[in-house]
Parts: structure tokens; sequence; C-alpha cells
């Protein structure tokens, strides 16, 4: 079955479901060696890892396409007593542009409506000089969108080997409500220049 990714799948799926995941497990053992900042959730959903790394010190812009999941993220704030450490913006990824750069961009399994890969491309501009970029994704199967899916080898290919330095490039199996995920792991720093 394959999905648009527009702001109507969004809201449809952040409406139907119900399921509030915990932070993702990478976020911790990837950002817990770095001094907080500012940071972007790019693509927050209901807002588990803006609210983690909020509540570790880090001023969070917190970027979602949905509506209903912004809705959510900002009641998980105030429920955490974070609510002033997270800016919630509504916004379509595909061509909103922040209007500053961060000390650590990040997204986990978001699915814009461009191809994957391009995605990571345009958040990577965000982060600023001697900043982290995280991307947590999805290596999907056959009944996925092709663009949807990717590995940590294209990830990294796709870093200017002058401009970023690669920390961590896995890939990991692990179960989560009922399912496997295959995920992908990427973490680089952005050469401070």
């Amino acid at each position: 079955m394959t999905h648009a990714f527009d702001k109507e799948y969004w809201e449809r799926h952040w409406h139907d479901s119900h399921f509030e995941h915990p932070p993702n497990p990478y976020l911790a053992t990837e950002t817990g060696d770095l001094a907080p900042g500012t940071a972007l959730d790019a693509g927050c959903g209901t807002g588990a890892e803006a609210v983690w790394l909020a509540a570790h010190g880090w001023q969070v812009t917190a970027a979602d396409i949905s509506a209903a999941a912004l809705a959510r993220a900002a009641e998980r704030a105030t429920d955490g007593d974070v609510a002033e450490r997270v800016r919630w913006v509504e916004a379509d990824l595909c061509d909103w542009q922040p209007e500053e750069r961060f000390d650590l961009v990040t997204t986990h399994y978001a699915h814009p409506a461009m191809p994957q890969l391009e995605f990571y491309d345009r958040i990577a501009g965000w982060v600023a000089p001697g900043g982290t970029l995280l991307i947590v994704g999805h290596r999907h199967g056959h009944d996925s969108p092709a663009e949807a899916s990717v590995t940590a080898e294209a990830i990294t290919a796709r870093l200017d080997e002058a401009a970023w330095r690669v920390v961590t490039a896995e890939e990991h199996r692990r179960a989560l409500a009922g399912t496997t995920l295959h995920d992908v792991v990427v973490r680089a720093r952005k050469e401070n220049r």
C-alpha cells in the first residue's frame, strides 16, 4: 500500500492513532554526550523526542505538518512540565525554512511528501557549524514506497566528507508494539566553519 505522506494523510493518521510511543531509545544514546543547546525535532509527531530533549535541558523547536499531532504533543509537554522549553510549529517540512540554525537537528521516522534522502539533505542544512545531525529512519519492506526506505550507507554517502564527521552509522532490528522495526541510525557532526 502506498501513501502520499501529505497533510491529509498525517492528520488522519494522528487522529486515528492513540498509541503514545516513548522517546526513541537512540535519542538518549546518541545525544547523551552533547551539551544542551538549541534543537529542532523535524517531524515531531506527538512530541516524545521533543519533550525528552526539553527535559534534558535543550531549547526545542518541534515542527510537524499535523495539527492533531501537535495538539497532543503540546499536552505531553505540559504534562511533562517542559512547555516553556518547546516551541511548536505547524509546517510542511518540504518547503518550510527555519529562521535559525540549530545545535542539534534530529528526525525520528518522519516521512514527508518528498523522497526520504532529499528530506535528510534538506534538514542537514539546518545544522549550525559544530552542531549535530541525528537521523533515525526505517529500512522498509516490500509493501512500502521505495522513496520512504533508507540505509545508513545511503545517508552517509550524501554527507560531504569535508563538511561532516560521521559518528554513528548503524542499522538495528528491535521489537515495538508487536512489530519488528529495522532502524537506521546516523549521527554526524558538522565541521565548525
